[in-house]
């Protein structure tokens, strides 16, 4: 049974603003609302938007600007807007509402019709039909005033923009899914590991998300108060769902320890749920009175849309409920993930990836088999585990390091492949993948970025959306894909660093 808590996106809004202003008198004023009318209601019927769009009366004056701004502001279902100047909108009147504006904005350069009627054309047509000339003035002040924003170009009969608009309404999904994120520590990072440390304050102030830390024995008393009932539910949800192994069957001798694993779901599960959480994390430093630690149980919450990060990495927490929620209702799914060894064949190199135990089975769409094995680490019980492999194809694995000064998403495009040998003694969910350009680029160009050895990997989105996510949170990002060469990549890292470093005193 599914608890996803990964929103529809139809519930969410994104608001169709138009410019224009009183000076073209209210014959004029009444075809641009026809037109804007149509443009939304193109992008609102696109497959390619996710989002519900909603047109709004066309704003003429600094002060029906301001207000609109507000109100989307206050509207916790409205996730951004989208501009047009369809004919002049004087961009002086509109920096008192940018300015108040703390939601994304896209500004869509676009106009009514797709071909010109050059035989028709008058001073009346050009009056109406000027967007070139007031989305340009509108571009002006957006520079002016320093606003993260995307711009997309072209007619809306064109799939190539309505697919750049909904990437870009999937991103600020993710954006308002991290400014009302709550996220629970269970215990600390592990000890002496640089990486997952970070500033919890200046993560909310950049990404909203609230990180606070609970005592695992908080768990441990919610797994303990799961009723029989309880775990006999989730156990028939298992058989139903997965290949289970015999040992853990009902009549099996070591069906305790699933018993133990189904505890822990319903404690957790219930513990997240009560608290209103979107993320979480545990540390196998870390497991109190619990007796696994927690495998299955997390596989599958990361399935239903929680962000989970191993060893108390909130920040790969963070982004993989965002990353859950931007692929909403798209094939595929995100995980916990990280690159563990490398296949070094020359002109064959590989990456596998995987974790102790948790990696979601949403990157799969075979069936997981459910085993128990030894962990040898955590001093505890023998965890129970979903074993898979990912599906082939594109993915994105994405790492955020906190580089004191600021934050920096690593992103590299791989390619998800099938798994080569079988790998009997290795029971965990795991990926096998080839990194863009190149193995050795790819490696090299990580580690010059300081990138994180816990990523999120996600096989629904792709370099589009994360990079307006990074844009609306105003965050550095460093892609790897097939264009990547270590000499570029380095001077972009210098000029990054000099310009994140002098913005801080702008």
């Amino acid at each position: 049974m599914s608890r996803s808590i990964v929103p529809d996106l139809r519930t969410r809004q994104v608001w169709f603003l138009t410019g224009s202003q009183e000076l073209y008198g209210e014959e004029t004023l009444r075809q641009v609302e026809a037109q804007s009318r149509e443009v939304a209601e193109q992008l609102a019927a696109s497959s390619g938007v996710p989002v519900t769009v909603v047109w709004k009366p066309v704003l003429v004056s600094a002060d029906s600007i301001r207000r609109t701004m507000l109100e989307v502001n206050a509207d916790d279902d409205v996730i951004g807007v989208i501009t047009w100047m369809h004919t002049f909108s004087p961009a002086k009147m509109w920096i008192t509402g940018l300015e108040t504006l703390t939601k994304p904005l896209l500004h869509l350069h676009t106009q009514a019709d797709v071909a010109l009627p050059w035989g028709e054309i008058d001073f009346d047509f050009m009056n109406l039909n000027q967007a070139a000339h007031g989305d340009r003035e509108f571009g002006y002040i957006q520079t002016r005033l320093s606003l993260a924003r995307t711009t997309v170009v072209g007619h809306v009969s064109d799939p190539a923009v309505t697919h750049q608009v909904g990437s870009w309404t999937r991103a600020a999904a993710g954006r308002a899914a991290t400014r009302s994120l709550k996220l629970a520590r269970f215990g600390d990072n592990m000890r002496f590991v640089a990486v997952t440390e970070g500033d919890k304050t200046e993560a909310e102030i950049r990404f909203g998300a609230q990180v606070n830390t609970w005592g695992v024995n908080d768990l441990a008393e919610a797994v303990a108060a799961a009723t029989d009932a309880q775990v006999d539910a989730l156990i028939t949800e298992y058989l139903d769902a997965y290949d289970v192994a015999a040992e853990l069957q009902p009549s099996g001798e070591r069906h305790s320890s699933l018993r133990d694993g189904a505890a822990i779901e319903v404690g957790l599960r219930s513990f997240l749920e009560t608290g209103g959480f979107g993320a979480f994390t545990t540390s196998f430093e870390d497991l109190g009175a619990l007796k696994q630690l927690p495998g299955l149980a997390v596989q599958r919450l990361m399935a239903d849309g929680y962000g989970f990060g191993a060893e108390g990495d909130w920040k790969t927490a963070l982004l993989g409920h965002a990353f859950a929620v931007m692929g909403a209702g798209l094939p595929g799914g995100m995980s916990l993930m990280e690159d563990y060894t490398y296949h070094m064949v020359p002109g064959e190199e590989l990456i596998l990836g995987a974790h102790m135990l948790e990696v979601s089975p949403s990157l799969t769409s075979s069936r997981p088999r459910l085993e128990v094995h030894p962990l040898g680490i955590g001093d505890r019980e023998d965890p129970v585990r979903l074993v898979f492999t990912a599906d082939p194809g594109p993915a994105v694995v994405v790492a955020l390091a906190d580089l004191r000064d600021r934050f920096r998403l690593t992103a590299n495009v791989v390619e998800n492949v099938a798994l080569p040998e079988p790998m009997p003694r290795l029971p965990v969910g795991h990926a096998v993948w080839k990194p863009a350009p190149d193995f050795a680029t790819s490696a090299a160009a990580w580690l010059a970025a300081g990138a994180a050895h816990h990523t999120v990997m996600t096989t629904q989105v792709g370099m589009d959306v994360v990079t307006a996510f990074a844009q609306m949170s105003e965050v550095e990002l460093v892609t790897i894909d097939e264009d990547t060469t270590l000499p570029a990549l380095h001077r972009e890292l210098r000029w990054n660093a000099a310009y994140h470093r002098l913005a801080q005193r702008l």
